[in-house]
Formats: C-alpha cells, structure tokens, sequence
C-alpha cells in the first residue's frame, strides 16, 4: 500500500511535466472547459503566428525559446487550475511587495537591463525578466481582496494598499512605461467599479490617472511624438510614423483572405517588431480580414464565458478575479490590435499568447489559470452540499 501510494505521488509530478494534457477535465464545469480549451486554441494559433513572424530574422531560435516559456508557464497553468484560490489570494500581498520590489530595482543603475531606450528588464544570465508583466496576475488577485472586503477593512489598510496601488503604477510608469501603467492603472479602477466603490472616489481617481497621463505625454518627447505620428503616420513615414506605416501595410496587403500562412513581405525587415508589438499585423497580412475577424471572434468567446463565470460566481472576491484576469488578458488583446490597425497611438504592449516574450506568457498563462480556477470553484459551490464543502475545497 505504501509503494502504491508513492507510486501514485510520483505519477502526480510527472503529470505535472507533461502540462498539456488533464486527465480529470471532464469532471470541471462547462465554463472551465471551454476557457482551457479556449486558451489552448489561442496559445497554438499565437505559436503557428510567432514561427512565422521571427523566422525571418531569428530562425527558430524565438519558438524554440517560447516553447520552453509556455512550458513553464503551463506546469504555472495547471497548478493554478488544481489549487484552491485562496493559497494564491493569501500569498499575493507578498507577491505584490516582491514583484514591486523587482520593478524599483530596475530604476538602480547596473541592475535594469535597457533594451530600446526603456529599462523594463532584470538580466539574469542570458534571461531577460520583465517584473512589470509578472505583476499582472499579482495585482489582480490582491485589488480584489483589497475591493472585494473594502467596506470591512479599516482606513488604515485601505490608505496603505491604495498608496503601495499607486506606487506600483508610479513605478512603471518611470521605467517609463506608459501602456502598461494604463492598462494596470485601468485594470485596477474596473475591478473597484465592479466591488461597488462609491462614485466620488472612482471618478476623482479617474480624473487623476487622466491628468498623470497627460503630463507624462508632456514630459516625455518620445510619447508626444507617438500620439502625433498616429495622428498623421504618412505625414513621417520613414521617420516616427515609420512602425504604423509598415503595420497598414501588412494589413491592407493581406485583403479579404490573406497572402498565405508565411508568405508576409513586411516581416523581411520592414515591420519593426514583427514578432512581439506588431505581430497581428503579420497575422492580418497572411490570413487577411476574414482572419482577423475569427481571431476576434476567439477573444469575443473568451469573454463571454469570462464574463459568464464572473456573473455566475457568488463569492466577491473570487467574481473580482475573474473580472480582473478577463480585462487583462482581453483588453490588452484588444489594445494590441488597435495600435497595429492605427485605431491607438503606438505602444508597446504585447499581444497575449501571440508575442514574443517569456514574462508576458507566463503572466498570461497564469491569469487565465485563475480564471479557469474561478469557473471550477464557481461550480463546485453551486453543486456541492454544506456537509461535503470541506472536501471540496480542500481538492
């Protein structure tokens, strides 16, 4: 019995080794089925887009790379979607303090790695770590601690939690780091407009993160000139309206049905970024308007069933998580396309699962393992009896 036992534990592991594959899948609710598929899907189609987009500068060095990345971001995955939330909502305080901890550490001279004129990276050996995306899953997970008890907690924790938000947000933003700071910034007043915050201070934060922005735009020439060529990108088309220009014309090469997968002209050393910022341009040139239709239809079932676990979810905080992880991963999505299509001013925003990079996949991966996670115990607590509530979490 003991050999069988061990025998058991050591299967549990080598599962863990191979994360593609669930063995109990069938016993998760409708909704946690559909985004781990959904996020497969969305993971696979990013991996076929991402061989194509850097193989012309790179090889298959980056998809080499990025698989190694998407497989510890997926053994991340499956621990998550197996584990009860409350470990990750108890241990994300220290999570946060850690990763902001990372970020400032970017600001020390000698240790941020700068790579195109902003120090965003931490260099370990030959790894570059990006902190700023590893605290995505971080800071949702304690907003809604922070949002989903706010009526019982004291002004004291409030005020603290609210001024370490906003140094988080400071800090990315000096890196400088303006897109990610937006979308954190925004991420964070959503969650707290849907735990029900009284309106005076929503709309007076609002107006602050607006008025930051603004000036940051000011301070910085390289932001103002940003939002001016996206004004305008044929007014400098070899100068700052450079990146826009080579994106809208992979888009509007790829037509109705696309050139063919691999077939793109502007990933041969015209498109800046083809593999990280601007990589749906390259997808809209080989798979043209029909593809990007689809691929917005994936992100629109994706939230969908986000936002069907978060209305179905009785627990607050848990509801919150949802909503957070969603507004990420769909909203940045979302954003990236905007800035490729000329919709939005250039930014540096990866596109989720698609991009070239190892923090934003495993950040990425991990919000969608919370999210799954949310829609097991969504679930569980509908169908479960009191006396068997115990066990249940406890799985």
């Amino acid at each position: 019995m003991i050999a069988r036992g061990k025998n058991s534990s050591n299967l549990r592991w080598i599962r863990y080794l191979f994360p593609f594959f669930e063995s109990n899948v069938e016993t998760w609710s409708v909704e946690a089925r559909l985004l781990r598929w959904l996020t497969l899907l969305w993971l696979s189609i990013g991996l076929i887009i991402q061989f194509s987009a850097s193989y012309p500068v790179y090889g298959p060095n980056n998809v080499i790379r990025q698989l190694i990345w998407l497989w510890i971001g997926m053994i991340g995955f499956n621990f998550i979607t197996r584990s009860p939330l409350r470990y990750f909502l108890n241990i994300a305080p220290w999570m946060v303090l850690l990763v902001l901890g990372m970020i400032l550490s970017t600001l020390v001279p000698g240790l941020g790695e700068t790579v195109n004129g902003a120090t965003r990276w931490i260099k370990i050996g030959p790894i570059l770590i990006q902190p700023s995306e590893l605290m995505k899953p971080f800071l949702v997970l304690q907003s809604a601690r922070i949002f989903g008890d706010w009526f019982r907690l004291s002004w004291k924790i409030r005020l603290q939690w609210v001024g370490l938000f906003g140094v988080v947000l400071a800090g990315i933003l000096i890196q400088p780091n303006l897109s990610t700071t937006a979308l954190c910034g925004i991420t964070l007043w959503l969650i707290a407009l849907a735990s029900g915050l009284p309106m005076f201070y929503l709309l007076s934060t609002a107006i602050g993160g607006g008025l930051t922005g603004f000036i940051s735009i000011s301070l910085q020439e390289y932001q103002r000139r940003r939002v001016l060529s996206f004004m305008n990108p044929w007014a400098d088309p070899r100068g700052d309206g450079y990146q826009l220009v080579q994106s809208l014309l992979a888009i509007g090469s790829g037509g109705n049905w696309g050139v063919g997968y691999g077939m793109s002209q502007q990933k041969q050393f015209y498109l800046p970024f083809a593999d990280t910022d601007f990589i749906f341009a390259v997808y809209a040139e080989e798979f043209g308007f029909i593809g990007g239709i689809l691929l917005l239809l994936l992100l629109m079932a994706f939230a969908t069933v986000a936002l069907s676990v978060a209305l179905k979810c009785r627990h607050r905080v848990k509801r919150l998580v949802a909503m957070g992880a969603m507004t990420i991963l769909v909203g940045q999505s979302l954003l990236n396309i905007g800035v490729a299509t000329g919709s939005l001013p250039t930014t540096g925003l990866p596109l989720p699962l698609f991009s070239y990079g190892g923090s934003s996949s495993l950040a990425s991966l991990f919000l969608a393992g919370l999210l799954i996670r949310v829609a097991r115990e969504s679930s569980e607590a509908e169908v479960v009896p009191m006396k068997n509530r115990r066990a249940t979490v406890n799985e």
